[in-house]
């Protein structure tokens, strides 16, 4: 005849059943696991300053680019389209983006104008309707990118005539 036995342990009850006096059933049941704990503001913090040395480092190498040559398709530092820096930099850190400007727009978060911040993703309506073209944001003023077929990687300024004119967002890749 088996024995039951109720404990109480972490506010749950825990039922064992013993086939025998000798020799207890193997399928005890375990006390849940404890909620995770809320991380504290030191937490957020230790977080923040990890995102901002990774944004700090993707734009580093960004900028160590700037003067190689636009080339239609490119994908390296032997030239570059604009999607094709933009997914490169972030693969040298281990961020995988998509390959066009406009599949691109589609991942990460949507930042407004006024909350840019460096290693954003810029867009602008270029050549053709919706997000023709990328960038990289230095802060809310500059950007890093491969501009057209004349140009090279360089910075320009967001709020320019040009490029503002043809802004229509910005998103925040995810890290990893």
């Amino acid at each position: 005849m088996p024995i039951t036995f109720a404990v109480q342990r972490f506010g749950c009850v825990l039922i064992l059943s013993c086939a025998t006096v000798t020799g207890c059933a193997s399928n005890i049941i375990h006390a849940p696991e404890p909620f995770p704990r809320v991380p504290s503001s030191r937490d957020r913090q230790v977080l923040v300053n990890e995102r901002k040395a990774a944004h700090e480092t993707i734009m580093a190498t960004a900028l160590s680019l700037r003067g190689v040559p636009y080339l239609n398709g490119g994908v390296s530092p032997r030239g570059f389209d604009c999607s094709g820096f933009t997914k490169y930099v972030f693969e040298q850190h281990r961020i995988s983006l998509p390959r066009l400007a406009s599949d691109q727009f589609a991942v990460g978060t949507n930042v407004s104008s006024d909350s840019i911040v460096a290693g954003d993703l810029v867009f602008f309506s270029t050549v053709a309707p919706g997000p023709s073209h990328v960038g990289l944001a230095i802060n809310e003023e500059q950007f890093v990118h491969a501009p057209s077929h004349t140009g090279v990687v360089r910075v320009e300024n967001l709020n320019s005539r040009y490029w503002a004119n043809r802004y229509i967002g910005a998103k925040r890749p995810p890290m990893p």
